[in-house]
């Protein structure tokens, strides 16, 4: 069972609402639920739609073909009525300017006029959908009274019931089953994450799409004793992370492309000084404001290079929500024991669709500060960055110990954080620093891997191509006497190359699958190993790619 409905119209016409009230009461029948946004960079107006796939299975991915089409405006119906299925339908007021077999023409107008409130369309819309499906109501009408108020949700409530009597079912679901999910978003998931680390101070300025991160969290400030800040710009922001690292409590920042740009100088900050900091860069299209509201994987080897000098950083690819959660907290605990910054990455895709998974299991989560102030000699005057063969100093708290400083320069220093012109000690600091990386790439999280284990046909990706790549495999299995596998990147710098190597002796062919023009990661894996890809399906109209869209273009690779 896989259905996909699609609803469009312009910002302003309540989009988000219809579509949260019926995802949400979806997942409560027991539905998997997958949802997908597109939305433009205006308060009103321009073509905005969302996507909810839902069936009896979990799903990765979004689809391309259409069940259903909620048409807010007749702009909806002619941007989407190609992709909608041989059986499909679309509801639309008895007003709409088209003609199609599948075309319901309703007066949902009229409906909500009569019950003395215009805005209530979208729930007369909704009432007809739940119908053509025959699916109950209740659930729905608990979303809504939960949603408004008491005489708002009466008049829901009653548009809702309106339009149930406007269609008969075309399906038979009668679906329930027992509802053991939630229900999230990538970045809602990153939030989580940041407050299961313990992280005690956020700082950001607003940029799409990372800002519902910063949104998240200031919803939690008072229940998660957590301070975070909106910062006057990116600079201020990451440097008040910085600062609050020094104080000794765990620290972030959040930004797309643009805001990460103006952090590099502080991020080479976080590297000279050696405090942990985790920073989440959600990639848009780029450059400057390119699409603000639309998704890439174009910030990648950016990030790995950003900042003058040479300095170890990790760099996390975020997959899924499960990833969004446990990969965060991972990335606090690598930040805090190697005290460097690690950049957790993340887009638009991945940030604003939202998908039924398994509750976080807050028992998995482990929380190591990797702190000395207990064990340091307290009259030993203490070295901020004593050098050992590991490249870790002993990390102590300021003011934890009586008389004891804690030294920190953005020059070069020596052990006790003095500034210093020595070209003995510059080599040094500088080797002490960089010996941390081999020490981390025992840290390193192999890909993950779908597919035929002897595959001749490998395909490279990372981060929220996750799922579409996973859907696109068991397709192409499926349909073909070849063997496919696919490798999906997790953890990009340091990049592992274990698995790397043993699949790609056996391909014959490998293809990088990648959002963005120039094939990013192929790049850094011929730069790392010399594996070289033998084609490419690259996608950069800030359009999220699908397993379909994937699988029907690996049909042509030779």
């Amino acid at each position: 069972m896989d259905y996909n409905i699609l609803i469009g119209g312009s910002a302003g016409q309540g989009m988000e609402t219809l579509t949260f009230i019926i995802e949400k009461a979806l997942k409560r029948m027991g539905f998997e639920i997958f949802t997908i946004r597109d939305y433009m960079s205006r308060v009103r107006g321009g073509h905005n739609f969302t996507q909810i796939r839902f069936g009896d299975t979990s799903f990765s991915s979004h689809r391309d073909e259409i069940n259903g089409i909620i048409a807010l405006n007749d702009e909806t119906i002619s941007l989407h009525i190609e992709r909608l299925s041989d059986n499909g339908f679309i509801i639309a007021d008895e007003s709409a300017q088209y003609e199609h077999k599948g075309l319901k023409k309703l007066p949902l107008k009229s409906s909500a006029k009569k019950i003395g409130n215009v805005k209530v369309i979208g729930s007369v819309a909704i009432g007809s959908l739940f119908k053509l499906f025959n699916l109950n109501l209740s659930c729905v009408e608990k979303v809504i009274e939960e949603l408004f108020s008491s005489d708002a949700a009466s008049q829901n409530i009653t548009a809702l019931k309106e339009g149930n009597n406007l269609v008969d079912p075309i399906y038979n679901l009668n679906y329930s089953k027992k509802d053991d999910k939630i229900l999230i978003n990538g970045n809602d998931a990153i939030g989580l994450g940041v407050l299961a680390a313990g992280c005690k101070f956020y700082s950001a300025y607003p940029m799409t799409p990372s800002t519902s991160i910063m949104n998240y969290l200031a919803s939690k400030m008072q229940e998660a004793k957590i301070v975070v800040e909106q910062a006057e710009d990116e600079i201020a922001a990451i440097n008040m992370a910085i600062g609050a690292s020094y104080a000794g409590v765990r620290a972030m920042t959040g930004t797309s492309g643009g805001g990460f740009a103006l952090m590099v100088e502080a991020l080479g900050l976080s590297g000279m000084q050696e405090l942990p900091l985790v920073i989440a860069e959600i990639q848009r299209p780029g450059p400057v404001t390119g699409f603000p509201t639309r998704t890439e994987q174009s910030d990648l080897k950016f990030i790995i290079s950003a900042s003058h000098g040479e300095f170890p950083r990790m760099v996390i690819a975020l997959k899924n929500p499960h990833d969004c959660f446990y990969q965060t907290v991972r990335a606090f605990n690598i930040a805090d024991k190697y005290r460097i910054p690690v950049i957790i990455v993340g887009d638009q895709y991945l940030a604003d669709s939202t998908c039924t998974v398994t509750p976080f299991d807050v028992t998995k989560v482990e929380i190591n500060r990797y702190l000395n102030d207990d064990e340091y000699i307290k009259d030993k005057e203490y070295k901020t960055y004593e050098l050992t063969k590991s490249g870790i100093s002993p990390r102590i708290i300021p003011g934890k110990i009586k008389g004891t400083r804690v030294l920190v320069d953005s020059d070069e220093h020596d052990e006790f954080g003095k500034i210093t012109e020595s070209s003995e000690v510059r080599i040094n600091m500088t080797n002490k620093r960089l010996n941390k990386l081999e020490l981390l790439k025992e840290e390193l999280i192999e890909p993950s891997y779908y597919g035929e284990e002897d595959a001749k046909v490998l395909i490279l990706a990372w981060g929220s191509l996750d799922g579409p790549v996973k859907e696109a495999v068991n397709l192409l299995n499926n349909s073909s006497d070849r063997k496919y596998g696919a490798m999906v990147f997790g953890d990009v710098w340091p990049l592992p190359i274990k698995l790397l190597n043993e699949k790609a002796k056996n391909a014959t062919t490998i293809v990088n699958v990648e959002q963005n023009a120039t094939g990013q990661l192929a790049s850094i894996i011929m730069e790392v190993t010399g594996i070289r890809c033998n084609s490419s399906i690259l996608k950069y109209d800030g359009r999220p790619i699908s397993g379909q869209e994937i699988f029907n273009k690996m049909m042509e690779v030779k």
